[in-house]
């Protein structure tokens, strides 16, 4: 347990279930019902994509391909979720989203080694790579004043080693509020934590961060 974490961030978080009519039109008619859903929240899986994705394959990748793998994906799982409803289907799909992402890093990247390093798993959740490269590549790509590519890449390596600084949790609660625009509530959900400790720990990791980018001058 890292200084940041506390007990209260490790209480049994409330179980959110999913709506009982949207469960009964899964079991009449899934595959359909799925589709729909997944459409619905495809702009949220897409964000996800983009500020997950290691940039040597954003290139080569499209984000709408693996999009599509991962409704296939859901498709086939279907009948799991419907016998194990721990999650809610928005919950459970963006799961699906990333281990399909996860899956593609391995096929692009399997044969490099520095892509190895780059996977983590937090509390079951397993992504590409690293929250805190993830979070240093955007945030300084956001930046106008680091232009060139050459100070962009060297910021945000200087950015990331600060930023893992952090804990996992702090970075996720920041990556999953800020850039995925997950409610708190679904936040509390992916971290398997109370509601009010997430809400406590993304306001904290929020002010943490303001003080290192103050630091290293990109707070503006």
């Amino acid at each position: 347990m890292t200084e940041s974490d506390s007990v209260d961030d490790f209480e049994e978080p409330s179980p959110l279930k999913e709506d009982p009519l949207v469960l009964e039109r899964l079991r009449n008619n899934g595959e359909e019902v799925l589709a729909e859903v997944f459409a619905f929240h495809r702009e949220r899986f897409w964000h996800l994509l983009t500020f997950r994705m290691d940039q040597r394959i954003a290139a080569r990748v499209d984000a709408d391909d693996v999009l599509q793998e991962a409704f296939v994906a859901a498709c086939k799982r279907l009948q799991h979720f419907l016998r194990d409803e721990n999650y809610t289907l928005f919950i459970w799909l963006r799961m699906i989203v990333v281990q399909t992402l996860v899956d593609v890093h391995r096929r692009h990247l399997g044969t490099e080694k520095r892509s190895v390093g780059r996977e983590v798993s937090i509390r079951g959740n397993h992504y590409p790579q690293t929250t805190s490269f993830s979070l240093a590549a955007h945030l300084v790509a956001s930046h106008t004043s680091v232009s060139k590519s050459v100070q962009r890449n060297e910021m945000g390596q200087t950015l990331a080693e600060a930023i893992e600084q952090m804990s996992e949790l702090d970075q996720e609660a920041i990556a999953l509020r800020h850039f995925e625009g997950l409610s708190n509530v679904e936040a509390a959900q992916v971290l398997g934590i109370s509601v009010t400790a997430a809400s406590n720990r993304y306001v904290r990791a929020l002010s943490r961060l303001k003080e290192i980018l103050e630091d290293l001058n990109l707070d503006g």
